[in-house]
C-alpha cells in the first residue's frame, strides 16, 4: 500500500468509529495488502486518535488460541494499542450506542513496572518487569464488516489488524497478584452473560503460557523499533471465544482465587 492508501484506510476506520457505520473489508479494497501494511494502517489510526486527545496506556494481544488462529488460517497472534478512553471501571455500565457490535473476552492482564524493549528480552525479564497481574475483560468491536455482503467473504487478519486488532475497551478487576503468586497457566475463568455460563477457559489456552504472549509482543514491537513502557497495561490474550454483548447484557467473569470482573451494557 502507498502512504496515501494507508492514510485513507486509517481515516475511514476513524470515521467509522465516530459514526458507528462500518466500512467494507480493506482486504477487498486493497487485495495486495500485507500484514506490514495492516500494522501501518493501525499505527496511522492510533496517530489520528492521539491527535484527537487520546493517550496510549498499553497493548493487547489477540489470536493467541489455536482455535482462533485456525479460524483465520494464521499461525501467529496479533496486537493492538490500548488508549485511555477505552478503559472502563469494574462493574461499570457501557452507555447505549458506545460500540457497534461489541463482544467480550476474558484475559489475564499484566501491568508493568519497568520498560521492556528488544529482541533479546527473555521470559525472566518479562516477569521481573511486571508489577502485578490482574483479571480482566476485553471489549472487542469491529469498525469493518465481519462479512462482505456481496461475496460472503469473511474479514481476514489484515482487516483485523488494521482495525486495531478489533480492540474497543477493557476492564481490570480490583485484585492484584504478584506475577509468580499463581501458576498462570492454570488460572481460569467462568464467564456468565445474564447469569448463564457462556464460556470457560484456562490461561494455558494463551500460547500455553500467558507470559509467552507478553514475550511475543515485546519481540514483535522490537521489529518496528518500539517497546513497552513502565506502567502500561498488557492484555495477554483471551482464553475463551468472544461472547456477543447485546444491549442490556450483564457479564460476570469468575476467576476463582484470582478474582472477578463485572461489566454491564445499557
Amino acid at each position: 500500500m502507498t502512504p496515501d492508501q494507508i492514510h485513507a484506510a486509517a481515516a475511514a476506520l476513524f470515521e467509522a468509529e465516530k459514526t458507528h457505520r462500518q466500512i467494507g473489508l480493506l482486504s477487498r479494497q486493497y487485495p495486495g495488502m500485507t500484514l506490514d501494511d495492516a500494522y501501518a494502517v493501525q499505527a496511522e489510526l492510533v496517530a489520528l486518535k492521539r491527535a484527537a486527545g487520546a493517550a496510549v496506556v498499553g497493548w493487547k494481544i489477540g489470536l493467541t488460541s489455536r482455535a482462533m488462529q485456525q479460524a483465520l488460517n494464521i499461525a501467529t497472534p496479533d496486537s493492538g494499542v490500548l488508549l485511555d478512553d477505552m478503559r472502563f471501571d469494574d462493574g461499570a455500565t457501557v452507555p447505549a450506542g458506545r460500540f457497534i457490535q461489541p463482544r467480550i473476552e476474558a484475559e489475564i492482564a499484566f501491568v508493568t513496572k519497568a520498560p521492556l524493549a528488544g529482541r533479546q528480552v527473555t521470559r525472566d525479564e518479562v516477569l521481573a518487569a511486571t508489577a502485578h497481574v490482574v483479571p480482566s475483560l476485553e471489549i472487542l468491536d469491529t469498525r469493518i464488516l465481519r462479512v462482505d455482503p456481496a461475496t460472503g467473504q469473511a474479514r481476514i487478519i489484515t482487516d483485523t489488524v488494521s482495525d486495531n486488532a478489533a480492540n474497543a475497551g477493557f476492564v481490570l478487576g480490583a485484585q492484584r497478584h504478584a506475577v509468580d503468586a499463581l501458576d498462570l497457566r492454570r488460572v481460569g475463568a467462568i464467564v456468565c452473560r445474564d447469569g448463564v455460563v457462556e464460556e470457560t477457559g484456562l490461561g494455558a489456552g494463551v500460547l500455553n503460557d500467558p507470559v509467552a504472549g507478553i514475550l511475543w509482543l515485546v519481540h514483535r514491537l522490537a521489529d518496528h523499533g518500539l517497546g513497552v513502557a513502565a506502567g502500561e497495561v498488557l492484555l495477554s490474550g483471551s482464553f475463551i471465544r468472544p461472547i456477543e454483548a447485546p444491549p442490556g447484557s450483564r457479564f460476570h467473569a469468575d476467576f476463582g482465587p484470582f478474582g472477578q470482573v463485572t461489566l454491564n451494557f445499557a
